[in-house]
C-alpha cells in the first residue's frame, strides 16, 4: 500500500499503481454476509483529472466515479491520485477513450463494472445540493468517552416516524496514517425513532475511529438499522476533499435509490 509513504512522481501511464482494498475483512466485524442488507455506490469526484489530446495539449475534466457497493473491493484513495496523476502525460483520441481506458483500470481493481461521467471544470452541474432535512448541530449533547456504538442510540419504541436528517460534525481517522476525515453525514429513514441528541452523540463518536470512509457508512447503516428496524433507511457521508478527490459513499435499503452528487463544503 502506497498510502503514509513517500512516493517519487510518475510521469507514466501506471494502472499498476491502483491497489485494491478487500471489503470483507471489515464487513465480517459487522457480521455481515451475503447477500448484504444494503445497496448503495460509492461516488468519487476527481477534480485534478488531466491527460493530452491527439495533438499532445492538456484536457482538463472533473471525473464522477461509481463504484458499487457489491464490488469485493475498494480503491486506496493515495494510490488512485497517483494513478490519475500517471494520465497527465498520455495522449488520447477524445474523452471516450480516456473513459473507456480509466473505467477498465479501476474496474479490474475493484472487480466490478465502474462509472465514469467527465465534466468540463465550469459545468453547472457540478454546483453542490443542499441537503433536506433537519440540521443537528445545534443540539446540546454530552461529551462521551469510547467509539461508536449501537447502543448509543436511544429510540422511542411507540413512536414510528418518517425523517431527514444531517449534520455537519463526522469526522473520522484513517486507519493507515492516523489523519483525519472530514465530512458532512445525511440520514434519511422511516422506522422507530431515533432520539436525535443520541444519534448526534453517535456521529460525534468517530471522531476518534479508525476506517476506511466506506467502512465508516457501512457501520453507521448497520447500527441505525439495528436500532430503528427501518422500513427503509438512507445514508450517505460527503468526506472533504483529500489530494484532488472526495469520496461520498451511499447506502440504502432500497435498490433503486440514487446517490446525492456532491455538497458545496467539498
Amino acid at each position: 500500500m502506497l498510502l503514509g509513504r513517500h512516493t517519487p512522481v510518475v510521469r507514466e501511464y501506471a494502472p499498476h499503481l491502483l491497489h485494491a482494498i478487500p471489503r470483507a475483512p471489515a464487513r465480517q466485524t459487522l457480521g455481515l454476509g451475503q447477500p448484504l442488507p444494503f445497496h448503495g455506490v460509492d461516488v468519487w469526484h476527481a477534480y485534478e483529472l488531466s491527460w493530452l489530446d491527439g495533438d499532445g495539449k492538456p484536457v482538463v475534466r472533473v471525473g464522477r466515479f461509481g463504484v458499487p457497493a457489491r464490488s469485493p473491493n475498494i480503491v486506496e484513495s493515495k494510490s488512485f491520485k497517483l494513478y490519475l496523476n500517471s494520465l497527465n502525460g498520455t495522449r488520447f483520441s477524445g474523452d471516450d477513450a480516456a473513459r473507456a481506458t480509466i473505467v477498465a483500470d479501476l474496474g479490474a481493481v475493484v472487480d466490478a463494472t465502474v462509472t465514469l461521467e467527465l465534466f468540463p471544470v465550469d459545468d453547472p452541474s457540478l454546483a453542490g445540493v443542499r441537503l433536506s432535512g433537519d440540521l443537528l448541530d445545534h443540539l446540546a449533547v454530552a461529551p462521551r468517552t469510547g467509539g461508536p456504538d449501537a447502543a448509543q442510540l436511544l429510540v422511542q419504541p411507540s413512536s414510528i416516524v418518517e425523517e431527514t436528517v444531517y449534520s455537519h460534525l463526522l469526522r473520522s481517522l484513517c486507519p493507515v496514517t492516523g489523519q483525519p476525515d472530514w465530512a458532512t453525514v445525511w440520514l434519511h429513514y422511516r422506522g422507530t425513532a431515533v432520539e436525535r441528541g443520541s444519534l448526534l452523540q453517535y456521529i460525534i463518536a468517530y471522531r476518534e475511529h479508525q476506517e476506511f470512509h466506506e467502512q465508516c457508512v457501512e457501520r453507521m447503516y448497520c447500527d441505525i438499522a439495528s436500532r430503528c428496524e427501518p422500513q427503509f433507511l438512507h445514508i450517505q457521508a460527503f468526506y472533504t476533499r483529500r489530494g484532488g478527490l472526495d469520496i461520498n459513499p451511499f447506502r440504502s435499503s432500497d435498490a433503486s435509490a440514487r446517490a446525492l452528487p456532491r455538497l458545496d463544503r467539498q
